[in-house]
Formats: C-alpha cells, structure tokens, sequence
C-alpha cells in the first residue's frame, strides 16, 4: 500500500514533512528530492522583501543541465522584480536572478558532470541550484574563475543582440550610455574586440570615466559634466556616432537623437529615467535615424538559443583569450541580497554585482 503525506500526517507541505519527519520522508519520495535555499521575494517592496526560504530543487528535463550555483549575477531587472514592476516569464522561478555559473551535477550528452557552466535563465538565479536548457549555457574555459563567469551570460546576450540589431560595423562609432553598468562594461569591450568599433563610453565622475579608459574605451566621457552633446560631437570632429546604447531612457532620448550621425540607429534597453518621451517624426525621416527597442528576457528559448549560439561562436573565445574579461565589483554571500540591491541601486557599483549560495 502506497502512503501518502497527506493521508498519515495533519501537515502537508513536503518541506515541513522532511524537517519534522526526515524518516517518513525518506519512506515516502526517497533520497532523490531535495531542498535548496533561495533569496525569495516574500512580497514586493524594498530590498528586505528578500528572504532566505527553502524551495524543492529544480528537476530537468530532456537537454537540461542541473547546474550546482557558485554565483549569481545581480541585475537591475532583478530591482524591478522585486519591487514588482517586472514579473517573470510563465515558467520561471518566482524568486530572481538571470544568470548563473556553478558544476554540471546532470546534462546531456557534451556536459559530462563536474564541468563548468555559465548559463543565462528566464529567473531563478538567486538559489543553490538551477535547471538551464543546454542551449542556454557555455562552458567557462580554463583561466576564468567559475564565480567571475556569472557576470557574463546576461551581459554578452544583451550586447551582442543589440549590436546585431543595430548592424554595428568595423570602423564605426558607438557610444555606450552607462559604461560603468554591468552591461555597459561588457559593450565597451565587445565594441572594441569583437566588432572593430571605436568605443565613446560615459560615466558618472572622473574616477569612473578613468577606469572606463583603463577597460578600453577610445573616449570615455563624464556624463555630469558639460553638455554631453557637445562632448560627443566634439569627439567625432561634429558627425555624431553611428549607434547609441542606452539604458537611460526617456530623459535622454532627445539627447541621444541629436547625437546619431545621419543614418545612425539608437538602441534602448533601459528605462531607468522614463518610459515616454516626445519623437520629432520629420527628424528620424530627414537624418535617416532608427529607433530600436529590445528585451532579452521574454524571448522564447529557441530566440534566446540563437543569440547565445551567436555568442557561443563570436565572443567566447575572446573571452577564453581574455580579450573580453568579466567587471566583478564584489561578491555577496546569498542572505545578503538585500545588501547587493541597496548597493546596485545607490549607483557606486562598477561592473557586476554577485551572490554565492
């Protein structure tokens, strides 16, 4: 006769059963259930919304890989998750976290257990373990730290799908807005290394606009200095550049127009200073400029396998040479998420925030 939890116990929850009753447990769904930590949003609101709570450890399915976490990167869209602005894809883990290095503990065939992986997720990043599909992931070479990986997988998707979109080509300019960012110290490489670009990247004060210089920026500029229009221009003899990155959004828009070169293509993957703005159609029709707007998140997996193949095949090895490295500001133990958020959100990080479980 089968027993179940829920005929021989008052308490039903799998968790309390295998905390209370551990032998019960093991009679019932044997060894092969286990329970991991998560930092869970317990409701959305501030940074302490985020809680250390058990969950059941994922289950893969065909082609997923069961990856041990030894790092998580924290993001911007993992703030705006948390305060419940940004909800995740159907099927994702509730709780955040869009990137992910850590040991192959299963997979398919090419990911022998024990390997190393950088995987880029729907959500679910900040938690011991996680399922990825292997499309998703790339072995992290010889020479690159397992922790300092997880600051990439969301980073070169972001970059090297815009850049793709906006048709980025050796011998032009690009300006990175928020070259200090997570993602915007990846495109100031990326720019440079993969695609032959010369790289304008702005920071906020002169010791950020130095370490953007030391990263390789060709002109690195102090977004709270003077006009950044006329730096920009000035730096490109008045043509103006070719694209503009921008996670600013709606604040910078008409900034960012007046600085395309005729022909130019903006690109927007942020909103972090608003969401609407005014477009002067008879400018975009006179200079020949583009808008383009784009999310990485909400894609469907084969979408998201296409740009991680790209990846995989343009800038990973350039990340094995070391020709494209990893911006880490620090690393958080995982029950102090709260803490990473504050610090992300208060601006002094540069590069890559990280958690380990």
């Amino acid at each position: 006769m089968t027993i179940s939890p829920r005929q021989s116990l008052p308490c039903t929850s799998p968790r309390r059963i295998r905390r209370v009753h551990p032998v019960l447990w093991r009679f019932v769904v044997g060894d092969t259930v286990e329970i991991v930590r998560a930092s869970a949003i317990s409701e959305p609101g501030e940074p302490d919304v985020l809680v250390i709570t058990e969950v059941d450890e994922p289950v893969p399915g065909p082609g997923d890989l069961l990856i041990q976490v030894a790092s998580a990167g924290v993001n911007r869209a993992d703030l705006l998750q948390r305060a419940g602005h940004y909800p995740p894809p159907a099927g994702a883990p509730a709780w955040p976290g869009l990137e992910v290095a850590g040991t192959v503990l299963s997979g398919p065939s090419g990911w022998p257990v024990g390997s190393r992986a950088a995987a880029l997720l729907a959500g679910g990043g900040y938690a011991e373990r996680v399922v990825v599909p292997a499309s998703l992931a790339l072995a992290v070479p010889d020479g690159l730290a397992t922790r300092d990986a997880a600051a990439l997988p969301e980073a070169l998707a972001t970059v090297w799908s815009n850049f793709e979109a906006a048709h980025l080509g050796a011998g032009q300019t690009v300006l990175v807005r928020g070259g200090s960012g997570g993602v915007g110290s990846v495109a100031v490489q990326v720019a440079r290394e993969a695609y032959g670009a010369r790289a304008i990247a702005t920071a906020g004060g002169p010791t950020r606009v130095a370490r953007l210089a030391e990263l390789g920026a060709d002109v690195a500029l102090d977004h709270r200095a003077d006009d950044l229009v006329a730096q920009v221009l000035s730096a490109t003899d008045g043509r103006g550049v070719d694209v503009v990155l921008d996670v600013v959004g709606a604040a910078a828009f008409a900034d960012n127009l007046a600085m395309l070169a005729d022909g130019g293509r903006l690109v927007v993957i942020g909103m972090q200073r608003g969401r609407r703005a005014e477009l002067d159609l008879g400018l975009l029709l006179s200079r020949r400029l583009s808008v383009i707007g784009t999310t990485l998140r909400s894609r469907p997996v084969p979408d998201k396998a296409r740009i991680m193949a790209g990846v995989r095949d343009r800038l990973w090895p350039l990340v094995a040479s070391g020709r494209i490295r990893p911006v880490v500001h620090a690393a958080l133990p995982l029950d102090q998420a709260p803490a990473a958020h504050r610090l992300l959100d208060s601006g002094e990080v540069f590069g890559k925030l990280l958690l380990e479980p």
